[in-house]
């Protein structure tokens, strides 16, 4: 199953596919003349949530800059 999501406010532009099969999910993002990808996988047997994760990543950022 592939489910295609857009970002009401983004526009066509921002929509993003999200497979179902635990094929990577990939992100593109060109920055000037480079074209960044980002390959994104979800592990079966993880436990934390993805709003924990992002918490957990901005707390190591503050406290490297602490």
């Amino acid at each position: 199953m592939t489910t295609t999501t857009t970002a009401p406010d983004k526009g066509a532009s921002a929509a993003t596919t999200v497979s179902r099969e635990r094929e990577p999910l990939m992100l593109q993002k060109r920055i000037g003349s480079t074209m960044f990808t980002v390959n994104v996988r979800f592990s079966d047997t993880g436990a934390e949530t993805l709003e924990d994760k992002i918490f957990r990543l901005i707390e190591r950022e503050v406290e490297k800059i602490a």
